[in-house]
């Protein structure tokens, strides 16, 4: 059931990044949010545990800020992967990394 909810997390937090952030677009309708939602999880299942270990330092001196920078490196290779998302700049990654994170955070409450 977590899984399940991680996906729907993740799919709707891509749309609501689509709809509030200018530069920042999903592509392919419900399928490319589907698939990019189950790509965003699989990335962040595998990935971020990795770069989390990684820099560790990096994380303990800036006092927990550089998880934005590993979530958007997940995000960023995310629209790599699918070419469902469309990141025109910094900014929007940025923001976009932001209300994911937020939404998930919430989502995690659920699971």
């Amino acid at each position: 059931m977590g899984i399940i909810i991680g996906l729907l997390a993740n799919v709707l937090a891509l749309y609501l990044a689509d709809l509030w952030v200018a530069g920042f677009a999903v592509s392919g309708g419900w399928q490319g949010y589907l698939i990019a939602g189950l790509v965003l999880g699989i990335l962040n299942l595998i990935v971020r545990p990795i770069l989390k270990i990684i820099s560790t330092p990096l994380i303990i001196i800036s006092l927990g800020l550089f998880l934005i920078v590993i979530n958007a490196v997940i995000l960023w290779f995310t629209a790599q992967l699918t070419h469902y998302i469309i990141i025109e700049n910094l900014i929007a990654l940025l923001w976009a990394t932001l209300i994911i994170a937020a939404v998930n955070f919430i989502a995690h409450w659920f699971k």
